[in-house]
C-alpha cells in the first residue's frame, strides 16, 4: 500500500523542481539586463545593488520573522552570508557589468565552481576527482577565450576584477550555505536567504550611503537598446523577480532535487542572461567570447557532476557544494547569485 500510493508522488516532485529550477535560472539571468539600464542613467553599480538587496529583503521580511530563532542559533553564519554570499558576490557583480558586456561578467563568474574545487583541494585538502579538475581547467581555458588573453586584454581589467571578485565571494556562498545545514543548530535554507539578505542590505547601506543617490532617476525614463521605457519597469523586475522570486524557487527547488541536477539547471543563467542582454542590450559578443563561453558552461558542468574521489560523507559535501554553483549569482546568489 505504502508503494503503491508514493510512487506516484515522485514523477510529480520531480517536475515540480525541475520547473522550479527553470524559474529560477532564467530569473537570475535578467538581473544584469535589468540593472546596466539603471546604472548607465545615472545610478553608481553600489547604488543599484542597495536598491535589489534592500528591496527583496523587505519583500522577504515575513520570512526573517517566522524564523526569527535563527538570529540566536547561527548568528556568525548568517553574518557571513550577509557579508559575502550577498554584499559580497552582488557589489562585485554590478560593478563588473558597470565596465564590461553583462554575458562577459556572468561567464566569468562561473569560474565559481572551479575556485571552489581548488579550496577543497589545496586549503582543505581533499582529495577530488579527476573530471573535476578536468572541468576546472575547461572552465579556465573558456575565461582565456572571453577575455581575449590573446590581445593583452579584451576587455577592461577592472571589470573583469570585479567579475573574479565575485566568483571568490560565491565560494564563501557555498561554503557557509553548507555549513548552514550542517551541525547541531541547522538553519532553514528560506531563514539563510532572508537574514542573509537583511544582513546585506545593513552593511550596503553603511557602505553606499543611499541617501546621498539621486533617487529620483526611478521616476523618470532609462534607454534600453535605443529605446525609453519607464525606469520603474527594469527595476522592479530586478528586485521582485531577479532577485525574490530567483531566491525562492531556486531554494525550494534544491529539496526536489538533487543538487548535481539543481547546479546543472541553473547553469542556463549565463545562456539567459548573455541572450537578454544581446537582445535588449544590443551587447554582441563575438565568436572567441561565445566560445569561451560554452567552454566555461562546459567546464562546469563538468566539475559539477563528477563524483567525489574518496566515497567517504565528508569528501562528499564540497562536490555537493559545488553542484549548486550556478545557482548564486548573484545568488548569487546565488541565494548571487552577483549580482
Amino acid at each position: 500500500m505504502h508503494r503503491s500510493t508514493a510512487s506516484p508522488t515522485l514523477p510529480s516532485g520531480r517536475t515540480l523542481g525541475l520547473g522550479l529550477a527553470l524559474v529560477s535560472a532564467f530569473a537570475f539571468g535578467g538581473s544584469g539586463t535589468a540593472a546596466k539600464p539603471l546604472i548607465e542613467a545615472g545610478l553608481s553599480p553600489l547604488h543599484v545593488v542597495w536598491l535589489r538587496v534592500t528591496g527583496a529583503a523587505v519583500a522577504l521580511l515575513p520570512i526573517a520573522y517566522r524564523h526569527r530563532d535563527a538570529v540566536l542559533r547561527r548568528p556568525g553564519l548568517l553574518i557571513g552570508f550577509g557579508l559575502l554570499a550577498v554584499a559580497g558576490v552582488q557589489a562585485c557583480y554590478f560593478a563588473a557589468i558597470s565596465r564590461i558586456p553583462v554575458g562577459v561578467a556572468l561567464l566569468i563568474e562561473y569560474l565559481g565552481p572551479p575556485l571552489l574545487i581548488g579550496y577543497v583541494k589545496f586549503v582543505q585538502r581533499k582529495p577530488i576527482s579527476r573530471g573535476a579538475a578536468v572541468g576546472a581547467g575547461v572552465a579556465v581555458a573558456g575565461l582565456a577565450c572571453v577575455v581575449e588573453v590573446w590581445n593583452g586584454l579584451g576587455f577592461d581589467a577592472l571589470g573583469v576584477l570585479f567579475a573574479l571578485g565575485a566568483a571568490c565571494c560565491q565560494v564563501g556562498y557555498f561554503l557557509l550555505a553548507d555549513a548552514g545545514r550542517r551541525g547541531d543548530r541547522p538553519v532553514d535554507p528560506l531563514a539563510v536567504s532572508a537574514f542573509g539578505l537583511l544582513v546585506g542590505a545593513v552593511l550596503l547601506t553603511v557602505l553606499t550611503r543611499p541617501w546621498q543617490a539621486d533617487w529620483g532617476l526611478l521616476g523618470g525614463s532609462v534607454v534600453m537598446n535605443g529605446h525609453s521605457l519607464p525606469a520603474l519597469i527594469p527595476a522592479a523586475w530586478m528586485v521582485l523577480i531577479a532577485t525574490v522570486l530567483a531566491y525562492l524557487t531556486g531554494v525550494v527547488s534544491v529539496g526536489y532535487l538533487s543538487p548535481p541536477i539543481a547546479g546543472v539547471v541553473a547553469n542556463l543563467e549565463a545562456v539567459v542572461a548573455t541572450v537578454l542582454a544581446w537582445v535588449l542590450l544590443g551587447e554582441h559578443l563575438g565568436l572567441p567570447q561565445v566560445a569561451g563561453g560554452l567552454l566555461v558552461l562546459a567546464g562546469a558542468f563538468v566539475a559539477q557532476t563528477s563524483r567525489p574521489a574518496v566515497a567517504e560523507t565528508e569528501a562528499e559535501v564540497p562536490v555537493e557544494a559545488v553542484a549548486t554553483a550556478a545557482g548564486v549569482s548573484g545568488r548569487s546568489s546565488r541565494t548571487s547569485r552577483g549580482d
